[in-house]
């Protein structure tokens, strides 16, 4: 069977705009959270974010965007996606063959001009730029229109895990013959609308986030996006590859709307799933990039499901200390520095980590370390109880 492998990756988030300036971020230990700059809220101060500090306007100039009702979401999508194909080469004409997919990731989508679309609600006779933008499937309708993508293009919203999602459909459209290549990834912006949503649950930090501390006081929330070209090996011949997806998986323990389950089922059966997929054996992850959100219920179930499945937990870490929470950008982002993993053998360090969980002694990677990598896993929960894995490998 063709290995699925890698060939374009495009990344921004709040340590980077390109996959140089996160990689160099990720080693020197770096941290894009801070207070909120960019728009207003009453928790602007209040709470820490990772915002991209870069204004829609700037964005719409750089990326030569003219139409009305092009929303953050769609903005931050979109330097992600420019930065995939042209690392991947992928011609206009190729992108738009009705073998290239495109699968994104997102769970704000237009929604991030909630105000914006009230305000023009109730004050303009003439209606909203931003109706048209609203809905979730608004980024890729802008992609396809504005590349022509000529294949399947989809849409996932399973909240935390959407993106990772996205790239396992990649991987399996091109398995089973439906797509040639496929763009997967996915974008979230920062908006009021999931920050007084996060802040209802009462599960946002006024500090810096500590995944996997004892002393985690609640998550970031932050925004980015991330695309990569996913193709099968003998069609990437002469290109660069950056490794293979070799495993995902998908399952849903049906606890909590919003948390998982007592004994990790969630997060044990689906690295289990991925694992299987990938046809290997537990001792053969040498790194986990951890959904680790700092929250009280996720890392301590997660390291639950490690402990159960893993005789020996392998290192792991959550680079949500250095970025936040990226919601469905999450397993896209956190994609990308899986590869970076493999692609440098080395794991970076899981920020402000001071005392491990008593229930489950687990203590992540708190320096910047070399190690020999053959395979990585990365983790993404969402609410609903939606757990996704991928295993990315060595090319």
């Amino acid at each position: 069977m063709s290995r699925i492998v890698v060939t374009g990756i495009g990344i921004i988030s709040p340590i980077g705009n390109s996959l140089a300036e996160n990689h160099a971020a990720l080693q020197a230990g770096g941290c894009g959270l801070s207070s909120l700059d960019l728009f207003p809220t009453k928790y602007a101060t209040l709470l820490k974010f990772g915002e991209i500090k870069i204004t829609n306007e700037d964005f719409k100039q750089q990326m030569g965007v003219t139409q009305r009702g092009v929303t953050r979401t769609t903005l931050l999508a979109l330097h992600a996606f420019r930065q995939a194909i042209e690392d991947g080469a992928l011609s206009a004409a190729e992108l738009q063959e009705s073998g290239t997919a495109l699968i994104n990731g997102n769970t704000i989508g237009g929604m991030c001009e909630s105000d914006n679309l009230y305000m023009d609600a109730n004050h303009s006779a003439v209606g909203s730029e931003y109706i048209s933008s609203f809905n979730l499937g608004s980024v890729n309708i802008y992609i396809q229109q504005r590349y022509g993508i000529g294949g399947v293009v989809n849409t996932f919203n399973t909240a935390c895990s959407s993106s990772a999602n996205a790239i396992a459909y990649g991987a399996r459209l091109i398995r089973n013959g439906f797509a040639k290549r496929a763009i997967v990834g996915g974008t979230d912006s920062l908006a009021k609308f999931t920050i007084n949503g996060f802040n209802s649950l009462g599960i946002l930090s006024s500090t810096l986030c500590k995944p996997f501390d004892a002393g985690r006081s609640g998550l970031n929330l932050g925004e980015g996006a991330a695309f990569l070209v996913l193709e099968k090996e003998e069609d990437a011949k002469g290109k660069k590859i950056y490794a293979e997806v070799s495993g995902w998986g998908n399952t849903n323990d049906a606890f909590h709307p919003s948390s998982l389950s007592d004994n990790g089922d969630g997060p044990y059966l689906v690295m289990q799933e991925a694992l299987k997929v990938a046809k290997l054996k537990p001792e053969q992850i040498g790194f986990i990039n951890a959904h680790g959100t700092a929250t009280e219920n996720n890392d301590e179930k997660e390291g639950i499901g490690m402990k159960r499945l893993f005789e020996k937990v392998p290192a792991f870490a959550s680079t949500k200390s250095n970025i936040g929470h990226t919601l469905g950008a999450a397993g896209a982002i956190e994609a990308v520095y899986c590869i970076l993993n493999l692609l440098h053998q080395e794991v970076y360090q899981n920020l402000r980590f001071e005392n491990a969980i008593e229930t489950t002694g687990l203590t992540p990677v708190t320096e910047y370390t070399k190690m020999n990598l053959e395979h990585v896993m990365s983790n993404s929960f969402g609410f609903g109880g939606n757990c996704s894995s991928l295993i990315f490998s060595k090319a």
